[in-house]
Formats: structure tokens, sequence, C-alpha cells
């Protein structure tokens, strides 16, 4: 189905009945790692539509998301952005999001069959609009898992007010998203840009976890440069999340993310994928 891009997004509705779900997919080069994505996706008990966001991809991943998402019968849409960065490929998908939920998943993470619904099960508690799951590793065994989901969930319930979960395994009240702002690169054009979102959404209710809320990310080596806090400002985040989250984000971490030149685009991990200008890609049709 091809759509007139001259209309609003919002007129486009999920093509699927009663869904509930749109999972954002932003990804960039990684045609090796979406179909096991994809995969996980497709199998998920809790139906959903899938917007994926080629963000410049030269390796051809746009062509092998789209055949993947055509062999499972997926409702789906696939668009380019641009600008590079993930905070600009988050904001382009969310404008075509109809749902209730949405959740941000990466394109080098696999999800269990029961993904989506744990996190609406988060979700539907009283008060809470956001729910982040942990990460394990690729055949961890069950009794591994548990004591990992222990010592998670404790580091939850110990600093409450602040973010315990990565961008890939986020999910969202959509309405409480946009009322915070959703992703916009004008406000938080850095690397972090998950523990930012994070602070802005806990002003509109509480972030939840669970034992059985997990993924699963690659195992592929990194060879990027560093693209993480320090530990003196992870401690400072535990410490000011709750009273000075604003300060702290802002006005101290931004600009020592500045001089580090940390921005969005930085999470481009491989050497030959660190891109500072646009990137001249095709326009994808909206399927």
């Amino acid at each position: 189905m091809f759509l007139d891009l001259s209309k609003d997004p919002f007129d486009r509705q999920p093509q699927g009945p009663n869904l509930q779900w749109t999972v954002l997919i932003p990804f960039f080069n990684e045609r090796d790692y979406l179909p096991a994505t994809i995969e996980s996706l497709a199998q998920q008990t809790t139906k959903c539509t899938l917007v994926l966001v080629d963000n410049g991809s030269t390796d051809g991943s746009a062509e092998v998301a789209e055949a993947f998402c055509r062999a499972y019968k997926l409702d789906y849409l696939l668009i380019t952005e641009r600008t590079p960065g993930k905070v600009a490929a988050l904001r382009a998908g969310l404008a075509w999001v109809r749902t209730r939920w949405v959740a941000t998943c990466d394109a080098d993470t696999v999800y269990p069959p029961h993904y989506l619904e744990a996190a609406e099960a988060i979700l539907s508690r009283p008060g809470h609009v956001v729910a982040g799951a942990y990460f394990i590793a690729p055949e961890i065994s069950d009794p591994a898992r548990v004591t990992e989901a222990a010592r998670f969930l404790t580091a939850a319930r110990l600093l409450p007010r602040q973010c315990h979960a990565g961008g890939a395994g986020q999910a969202f009240c959509t309405r409480s998203l946009r009322a915070a702002g959703g992703f916009d690169a004008a406000r938080w054009n850095f690397v972090l840009e998950d523990h930012e979102v994070i602070h802005r959404v806990m002003r509109q209710g509480r972030m939840g976890y669970g034992a059985d809320f997990w993924c699963t990310p690659s195992p592929r080596e990194r060879d990027r440069d560093s693209i993480r806090w320090t530990l003196f400002e992870r401690l400072l985040y535990s410490v000011a999340a709750p009273i000075a989250g604003d300060w702290f984000f802002y006005t101290f971490l931004s600009r020592r993310l500045q001089r580090r030149r940390l921005l969005s685009n930085r999470i481009r991990e491989r050497q030959y994928q660190h891109l500072e200008g646009p990137v001249l890609v095709p326009s994808h049709s909206l399927l």
C-alpha cells in the first residue's frame, strides 16, 4: 500500500484490527542483525505494528528489513530519516504511532515471545507510564536469569527515580511520551537519550519493571569509541535524579557530552559508520 506523503501522518491508522502496540526500530547498517530482531517480534503473543526507521543505511538494511516483514506478514511502515542520529530517527518514527503503547527496540536485539505482553502488564498498573527491561546474555540458564532479575529489581527498588533500562528495552504509554515532549533533538541531541527521555516521562507517572520483562542484545564485538558516561557522572546521576534532574541533564551533563562531542550520531557503533553529515539515500515507500 502506497501512502500520500502530503497527508498528516496522524491520519495513518494501524492496518491490523485492534492493535494496541507499535514497535519503533531505528537502524543504520544492521542487515546482519535485523532478521533475528524482526523474527522475534513476529513471534510476539501480542501483535503489533512495526515502524522501521532507516537512518541512512548503505548496506541494504532497509531491503532486508522489508523482506522479512513481508515474509512474516507483519503490519509495518518503513520510513527514511536522513538526519544522522538515533534521536532524529526515533522522533521520525514516533510521528507515525497511533497505538496506545509504543516500545523502542534495537535492530540488534532479540525479544522473547512474551516481551510486549510483559510490558503491557507493567504499563497497566495504576500510575505507570513507562516500563524498563533488563538485558540478559544469549543462552543464559534459567537460574542465572532469575539471579540477574533479582539484582536488577533490587537496584530499581533502591533507586526508583532513575532509569535502569537502556533504549533497547523501554516501552511507553504513547500519550505520556508525547506529553513529555517525545524524542527531540532540539532538546537533547546527545548519547544517553534513553536516560534523558525517561527523566521527562517520569514527570507523567511511574516507571515499572518486572522479572519477566527482559531482552537479549547481540553478542557482537564493539569497536566504537566510548559513548558512555563516566563513573563520576553515573554516581552523580544517582544522587541528582530525584531532586535535580533538570540541572543534571541540561546544565551539567549536556556540557560535558558536548565537550566530548558525544552527539546522538555517535551511537553508530562501528568505525566506518561514524558520519557527521547527512547521508543521501533513497526514501522508502511507506508500506
